[in-house]
């Protein structure tokens, strides 16, 4: 049961990842490089490596709105991440 709880806690925080990727990609922004913001001792982020590689083309994406991937951050607790986020929304 531990395991299962852990490997859906993993899967989950993965999905995470890719909900941020993608609405990088959606709004023509580099995911590492806004990632790097927020946490800059974090360099060479694996998982946000695969989450790039599984994003599609903007045109090809589902519309995310900002409300979802700042609920999804923080959820995990990437409350920097979300702060970064907001900054930018809030410049754009």
């Amino acid at each position: 049961m531990k395991d299962r709880v852990i490997e859906n806690y993993q899967r989950d925080e993965e999905m995470m990842i890719l909900i941020f990727a993608q609405w990088c990609v959606n709004h023509d922004l580099n995911p590492v490089d806004i990632y790097e913001r927020a946490y800059p001792s974090q360099k060479n982020n694996e998982a946000l490596k695969k989450a790039i590689d599984l994003t599609v083309s903007k045109e090809e994406a589902d519309h995310i709105p900002n409300e979802t991937l700042l609920a999804a951050l923080s959820m995990f607790g990437n409350e920097e991440l979300a702060f970064v986020v907001s900054e930018i929304k809030k410049k754009g």
